[in-house]
């Protein structure tokens, strides 16, 4: 039997705003660095894809580094075609400045005002580029962070995006090597409380392999 493929997105992206000073976010890239090892440890070829974190993967992983939301995206783009799963798993910085400044922004004292323009949303330019790829993958996984009305909000992404299957928590579990979430699939929701990450990992491939 082929090996199956899957690629990850993980960790945050940072937008940088000079050379010293960026807009991210607290995502620390567990729950993506986790999935793609216990992937690799059920014997799947296994492409991550991560934004700056202090986690190093196993060596039998592809490995690719990114910053920015537009470095992960072309990254993403061209393992995208040759994937049997793909797992958006990374905390993307919804906005961007609108200029870089080559030098240090100086402290002046008065108020300091940035353009934002909006990021790309990976998962969604990848669905929407399907006709443009020979190949697609067959199951898609996405994870949605909501601090309000979690799963109503869960199924719209996952319906927009067209995804197989949506994981959807709270802020709470940001850094942490567990999590409370809800497990969305077309044909059911599963809840977890406190659940360690590599559980979660766990079920998430095993669901996923059994829906391929």
């Amino acid at each position: 039997m082929k090996k199956k493929t899957v690629l990850i997105t993980a960790g945050p992206t940072r937008e940088y705003i000079d050379p010293v000073r960026y807009i991210s976010n607290g995502s620390s890239g567990k729950m993506g660095y986790t999935l793609a090892e216990e992937a690799d440890r059920m014997g799947m070829d296994v492409i991550l894809v991560s934004g700056p974190t202090n986690l190093v993967p196993s060596r039998d992983i592809k490995f690719i580094r990114v910053s920015s939301a537009k470095e992960m995206l072309t990254a993403a783009k061209k393992y995208f075609p040759k994937c049997d799963i793909f797992i958006s798993c990374a905390a993307v910085s919804d906005y961007r400045p609108a200029k870089y400044s080559l030098e240090k922004i100086k402290k002046n004292g008065s108020p300091l005002n940035l353009k934002l323009l909006p990021n790309p949303d990976i998962l969604l330019s990848l669905v929407k580029s399907f006709k443009q790829f020979r190949s697609r993958p067959k199951f898609i996984v996405g994870f949605a962070l909501e601090t309000e009305n979690l799963i109503a909000n869960a199924l719209a992404k996952m319906k927009n995006k067209r995804m197989d299957m949506i994981v959807a928590n709270n802020p709470d579990s940001i850094g942490s090597v567990r999590t409370s979430c809800a497990l969305i699939t077309k044909e059911k929701i599963m809840r977890f409380q406190n659940i360690p990450k590599i559980r979660l990992a766990k079920i998430i491939l095993s669901e996923t392999i059994i829906s391929l």
